[in-house]
């Protein structure tokens, strides 16, 4: 089994990055795989300042977080809201942002 993986990312290696994010993406959407996206969002700044777009990186995490409140925002089922808060409360107990974040963001 070994070698089967090993050829598969050889040939997988041989693909353009373009289609591998294609496949991947494809993949994860088929699979509800949210943990792929999550994981692909931690990464995305780091990988902009590694590949020297800095301010990128910055705007990746505000856009990244717009997106999760766009997402949250939308979904206006007070039930699913209620299941979340206590997400939202271990976030705030555990980095202290009791202050609801307003007016500590710099411009």
């Amino acid at each position: 089994m070994t070698g089967d993986m090993s050829e598969d990312t050889t040939s997988l290696e041989r693909l353009e990055t373009s289609e591998l994010r294609d496949r991947a993406v494809s993949l994860a959407r088929h699979r509800w795989d949210v943990r792929f996206f999550w994981r692909l969002l931690e990464l995305l700044p780091a990988a902009e300042a590694a590949a020297g777009n800095l301010e990128a990186g910055e705007a990746g995490v505000a856009q990244a977080s717009g997106l999760f409140y766009d997402a949250l925002g939308a979904e206006e089922d007070p039930r699913v809201q209620e299941q979340l808060r206590p997400v939202f409360i271990d976030y705030l107990a555990r980095h202290g942002g009791r202050d609801g974040g307003e007016g500590g963001e710099s411009a």
